[in-house]
């Protein structure tokens, strides 16, 4: 049966308009029509119409960076909570990071585990990056064959012994290997230098327990070095490159550069240079953060006001390209007070678009910032704009409605990943998420995710 979603608040790629979206009994649009011509089909035989009224229609968020780790690590995060969480936060589309699980992601055989772990558990849709360690350049080539959407690697300690970090060689192999075959290389930018030793004697005498006290111990020149290596290395290759969470915005100009070299060059027609920041850093200060609340640790570092607002500004001129989640939870025991020993990472997944639009209708932005910033971009890094990211024909009807003038406060109670520490307990948001659509079919209304996990994994055949 087709179906015939209306809303007052279309929102497209062009623009927001009065109209409908025509889906196929395959799940896949159709045709954008105006409310003139819907209203001829809805009588038609066969059309089953669901109305939103004045909620905003979206195009299901992909969240390009998210950390499951299932299996080996289940007990901070597994498929089925993960996925659950993005359904209610009106995510159609999340990307597996390759860390945190065990085995990682780093060869054929360790998708393979991974995949099995997520098959009937997936709420949404699921994607899968591979992960570059040392050695493994050989494994990179079959798991672009197994459809992984790109690879993630360190320059830093990943936090996790079976993920080591990667150095210059690596890098060099890496890019041989990946070559030709349109995939992207995807960076955890933090590279310590000649005085991390020093810092380090510094920082143990301080008291771990403040804020500043972790934040100066990964100062902004850890990503201005690892940039600087980045680009040190573009010359030499035409891989895509793409900057993980990016939190110090003094980076961007060194960015900013390096993509413009990219497209003067006779590398560009393979790819270019991309980067994304992440809800916190939008959101969150330093300034804010409470002594001893190391739900608030994540690497690099939530920075000050006006590192925040410079992030923003780079943003709307679009030298960063999209936002994510990074949602990178653990168990409550790993978030000690200690800021300098506890686990780096923030769970989020659930509220990034209220996060995103709580930020940006305060700037004046319009609901398209949140197809641009949230859904086509992380699509296109990830090669499913085939599919993902927007509602046009031919792509999946990955739909949200949006109520972008409701608000509501971060309880414990409403949080489905798995473990409910987040630094966003007791804040306000705006912008409500009441029915999420996968393919067209109804997985998320009201506070309830509904029926059994219908999501695909977006793999090739392995």
């Amino acid at each position: 049966m087709t179906k015939l979603f209306l809303s007052r608040r279309l929102v497209t790629e062009d623009g927001i308009v009065d109209g409908g979206v025509l889906v196929n009994d395959s799940g896949v649009i159709d045709k954008i029509i105006s409310r003139d011509d819907a209203k001829s089909i809805a009588n038609e035989p066969n059309v089953d119409v669901i109305d939103g009224g004045d909620l905003a229609l979206l195009a299901g968020v992909v969240d390009s960076h998210v950390h499951v780790n299932e299996p080996g690590r289940t007990a901070w995060e597994g498929f089925r909570t993960a996925t659950a969480a993005a359904a209610a936060g009106g995510i159609t589309t999340i990307v597996d990071m390759p860390l945190n699980s065990i085995p990682p992601t780093t060869t054929v055989e360790n998708l393979k585990i991974k995949a099995e772990s997520a098959k009937g558990n997936v709420y949404v849709d699921v994607g899968f990056w591979g992960g570059v360690i040392v050695g493994n350049q050989d494994c990179l080539r079959d798991l672009v064959d197994a459809g992984v959407v790109g690879f993630k690697c360190f320059l830093c300690p990943s936090g996790v012994d079976e993920f080591p970090n990667v150095g210059r060689k690596d890098l060099e192999l890496a890019f041989d290997a990946l070559e030709g075959t349109e995939s992207v290389l995807a960076f955890h930018a933090e590279l310590e230098d000649e005085d991390a030793a020093s810092c380090e004697n510094k920082i143990q005498k301080r008291d771990p327990e403040e804020y500043n006290t972790y934040l100066e111990s990964r100062p902004p020149k850890m990503e201005f070095n690892a940039i600087s290596l980045i680009t040190n290395c573009l010359p030499k290759t035409s891989v895509r490159v793409h900057i993980v969470h990016v939190s110090s915005a003094s980076v961007v100009p060194l960015l900013e550069k390096a993509r413009q070299a990219r497209l003067a060059s006779s590398r560009a027609w393979r790819g270019g240079v991309t980067a994304e920041t992440c809800h916190h850093y939008l959101t969150l200060t330093a300034e804010e953060i409470p002594r001893g609340r190391s739900e608030y640790k994540c690497a690099p570092p939530i920075r000050d006001t006006d590192n925040r607002e410079k992030l923003w500004n780079y943003l709307l001129e679009d030298k960063l390209d999209m936002v994510v989640s990074d949602h990178s939870p653990c168990t409550p025991n790993l978030k000690c007070s200690n800021n300098l020993e506890a686990w780096g990472g923030i769970s989020s997944v659930q509220f990034g678009l209220s996060l995103f639009w709580t930020q940006a209708s305060a700037r004046g932005l319009d609901l398209t910032a949140i197809t641009k910033y949230l859904s086509t971009a992380p699509a296109t890094l990830c090669g499913l704009q085939h599919r993902k990211g927007a509602i046009k024909p031919g792509l999946d009807a990955d739909l949200v409605f949006f109520d972008p003038e409701d608000t509501f406060t971060v309880t414990a109670d409403i949080i489905r990943h798995k473990n409910k520490l987040t630094p966003y307990i007791g804040r306000a948001l705006k912008g409500v998420v009441k029915k999420t659509y996968l393919r067209g079919q109804l997985i998320y209304q009201d506070g309830e995710v509904l029926d059994s996990p219908k999501g695909d994994l977006l793999l090739k055949a392995i």
